[in-house]
């Protein structure tokens, strides 16, 4: 197979017909009816790392000739672990294991063997493909006539202009250059143009070579290795590629199937590209279904479509809006079935969203300003882009977290992974189990431990696989300024250094982040403290607090004031309190109380 595919899916020839024992996959029509193909997104979103080493345009260079030494090298079940994949590839340990790591956090299928800490040992099918995508760069966004002018939304300049020479991360979202936010339809077509192109290449990898057959039937693909590529795609309707395929249908599970050619594989599946994206044209030149359905607003909803933000939210959103994409009626219509909610364009407001909000498995908030966003809900994965002068809790996300291009947001999480990127001047208060990932052009960025809990956190927790016991909080990973996924932010011929690491919350500046009470529902065994232990400075910091607390309000309390004198000091202490809450950012928690 060609090294070089090329950028169209490549005409089929007579010798990749199936054999007359195999039915002959048939093109999907592009009705609604039939299930479409898809990406998985979470590979693209949570499984790409800054490793300039295995970021090849053409990862088969890299990867065919470390082919059989991994096979050779992985035990009878096909299995590696991060000293042998640090011994292949050539480097530390430390990176294998964050390879490992990434890898388990977007797994298509649990592993135990593997672990949801990526603590074991990886199916080397896998980790072939998770170093092949590592090659895939970015949508570059592109004037689209349904996409939000991020101009329009955001109000504010930024801290940063005319002051640094490189742009912040806000002002590069402001640019001319990414006026128009990429759709999330659109990025889906680019990973499935990524996976058109690249398809020949991916199963040359996975096939086996028969002995004594020639010509395209030598490339085989077993039944085994066929639902690896649950790992890069998947179809609407929540059904896997297995599930969805003709291939090994009625095969006994007591009889291993006989391997199917991979040029049958090919050909359906560049079918079933096909068929997706002729069906993502046929929509974007329909009527826009969000202005059928009249809908003002369309934050918070599950539908992952080309349904983009017409008008920034109401300014007094309140707690627990639910305007949303799910208010459309959509449940017949494959393109539809994604597992992803949005949060998206909100400024000065307040939203909550509880487990009932959330559909699917995974949240993104999108270019909120000055708002208050609490997801008080357990998640896999969730994702924090474009947003400023915010503060943003995520109650308990289970696989990852991705923090990029944020100005000066708090971020409160509790998660397994986070990943941070090209964010400055935030703080991010974090209950988190493994090491923390800085990349990319990062500026004083501050940690601290996780400072909040609500009723049902405790039980998110579990949910989730969150161990609170277990806080990495304050090791960072730190990795290259350069992001080789994202041409945008880091042009070529920008030369690589280490990203700005983080620095330590002093604690006394450290507070606790109370949730308001009426945001949670009553629960009959709730969370009643922070399920994260505190480290002893951040404890005898709060302990020294409380103790200046009781002796204040003692002091006032023995004062003997004439009526005009207490007014004098009431009007002095309301005036320091509302200082106070402008200067730490928490007056956005009165947005909430503003709308009701």
């Amino acid at each position: 197979m060609n090294p070089d595919p090329p950028e169209t899916t490549p005409e089929i020839s007579s010798e990749m017909a199936p054999e007359p024992s195999t039915p002959p996959p048939s093109a999907p029509s592009t009705s609604i009816s039939a299930p479409l193909l898809r990406p998985r997104r979470e590979v693209f979103d949570h499984g790409l790392l800054p490793v300039p080493k295995f970021s090849l345009p053409d990862p088969l260079t890299l990867l065919s000739p470390l082919k059989p030494k991994l096979s050779e090298g992985c035990s009878p079940s096909h299995r590696i672990d991060a000293a042998s994949l640090a011994d292949f590839l050539q480097i530390s340990t430390e990176t294998s294991s964050l390879i490992l790591q990434t890898l388990a956090g977007v797994l298509h299928c649990e592993d135990k063997d593997l672990g949801v800490d990526g603590e074991g040992t990886a199916d080397f099918r896998d980790v072939l493909l998770f170093l092949y995508v590592q090659g895939y760069k970015r949508l570059v966004p592109r004037a689209n006539k349904d996409s939000p002018v991020v101009n329009e939304v955001w109000p504010h300049a930024s801290a940063f202009d005319g002051y640094l020479s490189a742009l912040s991360p806000i002002q590069l979202v402001r640019s001319n250059s990414r006026k128009f936010v990429p759709s999330q339809s659109d990025e889906e077509a680019h990973q499935l143009s990524y996976l058109q192109k690249h398809i020949a290449n991916i199963l040359s990898l996975l096939s086996d070579t028969l002995e004594g057959v020639e010509g395209d039937d030598a490339l085989v693909i077993t039944q085994d290795t066929f639902g690896h590529l649950g790992f890069l795609m998947q179809f609407s309707e929540g059904l896997s590629i297995t599930q969805a395929s003709p291939f090994f249908a009625n095969s006994d599970p007591d009889m291993p199937a006989a391997p199917i050619p991979a040029s049958q594989i090919h050909e359906w599946i560049s079918q079933q590209i096909t068929a997706s994206l002729e069906y993502a044209t046929e929509k974007e030149k329909g009527p826009s279904p969000l202005k059928e359905a009249s809908v003002p607003n369309v934050s918070g909803g599950n539908a992952d479509t080309d349904i983009t933000m017409v008008d920034a939210p109401p300014t007094n959103s309140g707690a627990g809006s639910n305007n949303s994409r799910g208010q459309l009626n959509n449940g017949s219509n494959p393109t539809y079935y994604r597992n992803q909610t949005f949060v998206e364009g909100f400024s000065k407001a307040s939203v909550v969203k509880h487990p009932g909000d959330i559909k699917g498995h995974s949240i993104k908030v999108l270019n909120c300003h000055d708002s208050m966003i609490y997801i008080l809900a357990p998640v896999s994965y969730a994702t924090v882009y474009g947003c400023s002068d915010a503060t943003i809790v995520l109650g308990a996300v289970g696989k990852a977290v991705k923090i990029e291009h944020c100005e000066r947001v708090q971020i409160v999480a509790a998660t397994k992974r986070i990943c941070i990127a090209n964010c400055r001047e935030c703080i991010f208060y974090l209950g988190v189990n493994q090491k923390p990932l800085i990349v990319g052009d990062n500026h004083k960025l501050q940690v601290a431990p996780f400072n909040t809990y609500y009723a049902q956190l405790g039980q998110h927790l579990a949910q989730s696989g969150i161990n609170p016991n277990e806080n990495k909080w304050d090791q960072p990973f730190v990795l290259g300024m350069v992001d080789p996924h994202d041409a945008l932010s880091h042009p070529a011929g920008v030369s690589d250094a280490q990203s700005e690491s983080s620095t330590c919350l002093d604690p006394d500046i450290f507070t606790n982040f109370l949730i308001p009470s009426w945001f949670c529902p009553e629960v009959s065994e709730p969370t009643i403290m922070n399920p994260f232990v505190l480290p002893e400075a951040y404890r005898e910091a709060q302990k020294k607090k409380e103790v200046n607390l009781a002796e204040t309000e003692q002091t006032i309390r023995s004062l003997q004031l004439d009526e005009n004198k207490k007014r004098d000091l009431a009007c002095t202490l309301h005036a320091q309190f509302k200082d106070w809450l402008y200067s730490s950012g928490n007056i956005r928690q009165l947005y909430c109380l503003q709308a009701d």
